[in-house]
């Protein structure tokens, strides 16, 4: 799957309207809007909040896995899981679905 995410001018920390006013290009979860990823500490937390995001599919999933690795590229930001499944595990929070 292809990556949707786009880099974005706004940085630091978003405020309810800076959110609404992002771009979907910019969400780790685009469709659903979760997960903005605007400089590495959103990255960074984009990956450790991965496995608390409800109510998304495998597919969502997928999608949003590839947005994380390249706003984590972009940024500078290692990712050592190479699929979404290896999150959800410690240091994170339990995840039946894995």
């Amino acid at each position: 799957m292809k990556s949707t995410w786009k880099p974005h001018e706004k940085h630091g920390g978003l405020s309810s309207k800076d959110k609404r006013e992002l771009p979907e290009t910019v969400f780790a979860f685009p469709r659903e809007r979760k997960e903005p990823m605007t400089d590495a500490g959103h990255v960074r937390n984009a990956i450790a909040r991965f496995d608390q995001v409800q109510g998304v599919t495998d597919e969502d999933r997928d999608l949003a896995f590839q947005n994380i690795l390249a706003a984590a590229a972009h940024y500078g930001v290692d990712v050592a899981e190479t699929n979404w499944r290896q999150l959800g595990k410690l240091p994170h929070t339990p995840n039946p679905a894995h």
